[in-house]
């Protein structure tokens, strides 16, 4: 039995919305190597994908940080922008003097956009808040605290409420402080499962990065699946989706580099990881550089 196809390859999907260029055309059904698919919040994949429960996902920047040693990156696929992001939003319920030594409630469902919180509030504006974590419900959260931290369509949908409170943006404010890209998701495989099953996860890449290419060709049906599913305006979805890159070049990679240091200094994570994208030789220069 040829060793690719011993047994499926569990492949995890982030559930929200930034992700879906990637995913949205991609069938399994299609591939000649069965694939399995585990939809998921970030956090969830972070943690499968650690403990071997999925052999590749898209999981969190900071994720990939403090495990990179066990993983290859897919070349030229990440979830960035440069500057407004739009779903990873703080609401502050205080002013930000206040919140700064004061308390945050954090979503729990992506590593990379608390340890971006922590940077920004430590780092760029010299606070030292406490932070706690929460379900993402804002009006809860801030009962008893000064902000809160929601990313993903939680973020989107509290972003379309008159709750008067103010909203940043941490992906702006991210580009203000450093002129960088800010990457929040990142796809990785386990670098054994890379080894045994090339054929496959050749196969499964090809696929992501199709899907990615004709995404960008035509937005409209990503557009209409999140006006059905989670609201909105069609004018507001195509702003989203335009200030995503889905890409993973080289801007991408120096402001991600940039986020690891920062994430060192602050004792968040223990060193600065090389970013080591999958170096087999199936995986051909056209694959690894077109949309």
């Amino acid at each position: 039995m040829n060793k690719t196809n011993s047994r499926p390859i569990r492949l995890g999907r982030i559930s929200y919305t930034n992700a879906w260029p990637v995913f949205h055309h991609f069938d399994p059904a299609q591939l000649r190597f069965p694939t399995e698919i585990h939809s998921e919040l970030p956090a969830a994949l972070n943690r499968k994908l650690r403990a071997g429960d999925i052999d590749m996902a898209a999981i969190s920047s900071y994720a990939y940080g403090i495990s990179a040693d066990s993983y290859y990156l897919l070349p030229n696929l990440s979830v960035s922008a440069f500057g407004r992001v739009q779903s990873i939003l703080l609401f502050l319920k205080s002013p930000l003097e206040q919140v700064l030594h004061g308390k945050i409630a954090l979503t729990t469902a992506s590593a990379t956009s608390v340890n971006l919180l922590k940077i920004i509030m430590e780092k760029f504006y010299g606070g030292k808040p406490t932070y706690e974590d929460a379900e993402p419900a804002l009006e809860q959260m801030l009962e008893n605290a000064d902000a809160a931290l929601l990313i993903g369509d939680h973020a989107i949908r509290a972003s379309w409420k008159d709750h008067g409170y103010r909203v940043l943006d941490l992906g702006e404010v991210w580009n203000v402080w450093t002129g960088q890209w800010m990457t929040y998701a990142l796809w990785a495989v386990h670098k054994e499962t890379a080894h045994r099953y090339p054929e496959a996860i050749r196969e499964i890449y090809e696929g992501l990065i199709a899907s990615k290419s004709k995404s960008y060709g035509n937005v409209e049906p990503i557009v209409n699946k999140a006006l059905s599913q989670i609201g909105g305006t069609v004018e507001y979805w195509n702003g989203y989706f335009g200030n995503l890159c889905h890409d993973f070049g080289e801007a991408q990679k120096s402001g991600l580099k940039l986020y690891f240091q920062y994430a060192k200094e602050l004792g968040l994570m223990e060193g600065e990881p090389d970013i080591a994208e999958l170096p087999l030789p199936y995986l051909l220069d056209n694959l690894s550089n077109r949309r």
